[in-house]
């Protein structure tokens, strides 16, 4: 256990039985009152927020979580098969832990897996990605209006918008946050 004021922003808490991520922990000080700590926290299964007043000598509970680089192998009906590149240890991560943007995974890709006690808590696919488009209509000449878009289908099999430009084979990069378009790759 540890005092109310060990604790850090980007700590992970047990709470009431939960994990919580610490998003912001301010040491408040109100006129001759005693001081106490103010952190805003958000569960890391629900994602709601929870905000709470620590007495500055209060026990916590620090959790001790692990992150770590894995590279993602195949989907396995409700998760993903992912492996440390170190001991080639392979581990079932819940798909859910990744949210949306788990449709742009594609083999031999990066991801970010964060682990409490042996249980994965936390999984995070790059801000972007590289994917070829299999899938698209082709440009009609004289189609060129400014910011026109066309529906594409990249090798992962979700469906993106892209300007008119693109072609079949070409390489884009997408942000995995958003699935948004943001460049041609050569």
């Amino acid at each position: 256990m540890a005092k109310a004021s060990d604790v850090k922003s980007g700590n992970v808490l047990r709470y009431n039985g939960e994990l919580v991520a610490v998003e912001e922990f301010i040491h408040r000080t109100p006129g001759n009152l005693r001081a106490f700590y103010q952190a805003r926290m958000r569960n890391i299964r629900t994602g709601k927020i929870v905000e709470y007043r620590f007495r500055t000598d209060e026990e916590v509970e620090i959790a001790r979580v692990e992150t770590n680089d894995y590279q993602y192998l195949y989907d396995d009906g409700e998760f993903f098969v992912v492996m440390d590149n170190n001991t080639y240890e392979q581990f079932n991560i819940p798909k859910t832990l990744f949210g949306e943007s788990a449709r742009f995974l594609k083999d031999g890709m990066n991801v970010v897996v964060a682990f409490e006690s042996e249980e994965p808590i936390m999984a995070n696919t790059p801000n972007t990605v590289e994917l070829e488009i299999t899938y698209t209509e082709p440009a009609v000449k004289g189609d060129t209006s400014t910011n026109a878009l066309k529906m594409a289908t990249v090798e992962t099999g979700v469906e993106i918008r892209v300007p008119l430009f693109i072609n079949e084979g070409d390489k884009v990069k997408i942000d995995t946050r958003t699935g948004d378009y943001i460049e041609r790759v050569k």
